[in-house]
């Protein structure tokens, strides 16, 4: 209550002599607007005036929804903000899009809550942006990046196409030499590359930074992986089974050269005899903890292949799982050799 008895009300009307509510509001970069609670106009920002060309003067007292030959009589506006004060409700960026004068077609969200006053009297503040700039942006910002995408799917394809083209010409270049260090080191280049074509191609579909579901990449991998490397040729079967779970799509190329790589030795040195067996991909996941096996119910690792199994391919396998913060636990019998990469939160 001021020195002359009037009780203080903070969204008074000015002609009221509550010149301090124009100052603060006009103090507002966005549109502003102190409605009654019949919803007609008390006061509007400078703001407000300026960006739908109308004054004070023919504003004041007018129904909101009689603004701008009714441009704002949406009916499911009114129906929220007619229950701002009754129902005490809040209204929070609601957006419509509408032609509007002087303007064109824009994109507004309201927004709008209750204001009481110690006289309790029942005002709403209602506040308008136009975020018509902003929606256009994200629109480009959307187009972009679905360019982006289509961009880095047929790179991967091309990629993968390449590699799997050098791999095939490696591979002849194996069967026509002589000397059997220079056809092993061929041959063994030949199955890095296709490695990291296989792995690729898998990816072809996925969108950057969309989380990837490993059961479903794992058993796709494997399927092209027995199609390139068993064929018909060989009576060997690989397995995948898999908890629900996905990761990144930097995890998943590290989960499906680590894969890769595995089973490819599992081929090369657990049928050594031309036995029928099983190679079986394992993934279990809880929480951030995870395990990724493969094994093999082949002849197991004599001696002899374990100094084989030192060599690059080991080096490749450590350095994934040390990428991937996890550890390697190896096992053999004559019963086969399996081999586990963990992760577990500290």
């Amino acid at each position: 209550m001021d020195t002359k008895g009037r009780v203080f009300d903070p969204l008074g009307d000015p002609k009221d002599g509550h010149i301090l509510t124009q100052a603060i509001i006009d103090t507002i970069h966005e549109p502003l607007i102190v409605l009654d609670e019949d919803l007609r106009i008390i006061v509007a920002s400078r703001s407000f005036y300026r960006k739908f060309n109308i004054t004070h003067a023919n504003t004041r007292e007018t129904m909101f929804y009689d603004l701008g030959n009714g441009q704002w009589n949406i009916p499911a506006l009114r129906t929220l903000l007619e229950d701002v004060i009754p129902k005490h409700t809040v209204v929070e960026d609601y957006e419509i899009e509408h032609d509007f004068p002087f303007l064109g077609r824009r994109i507004m969200t309201v927004n709008a809550r209750e204001i009481r006053s110690d006289n309790d009297r029942k005002k709403m503040l209602l506040s308008i942006f136009d975020v018509t700039e902003q929606r256009g942006l994200e629109a480009d910002r959307e187009s972009l990046l679905l360019q982006k995408d289509l961009l880095l799917k047929e790179m991967r394809h091309r990629v993968a196409n390449s590699l799997q083209l050098i791999a095939s010409i490696l591979l002849l270049k194996a069967e026509m030499t002589t000397s059997p260090g220079s056809r092993a080191d061929l041959e063994d280049a030949h199955e890095r590359i296709m490695t990291i074509a296989t792995v690729q191609q898998q990816l072809d579909p996925i969108v950057h930074g969309e989380e990837i579901a490993v059961g479903t990449y794992l058993t796709a991998l494997c399927k092209s992986l027995s199609r390139t490397m068993i064929g018909g040729r060989k009576p060997i079967t690989i397995e995948v089974h898999a908890s629900t779970g996905s990761v990144s799509s930097d995890v998943a190329v590290s989960f499906g050269l680590l894969t890769t790589e595995l089973v490819i030795n599992a081929l090369k040195h657990a049928f050594t005899d031309g036995r029928a067996g099983t190679v079986t991909v394992t993934y279990e996941a809880e929480g951030a903890d995870w395990n990724l096996k493969v094994g093999d119910d082949g002849v197991g690792m004599n001696t002899d292949t374990k100094n084989e199994r030192t060599g690059l391919g080991t080096s490749i396998i450590g350095a994934l799982a040390n990428q991937l913060q996890a550890i390697i636990r190896k096992e053999s019998s004559k019963k086969g050799t399996t081999v586990s990469i963990t992760h577990a939160e500290v």
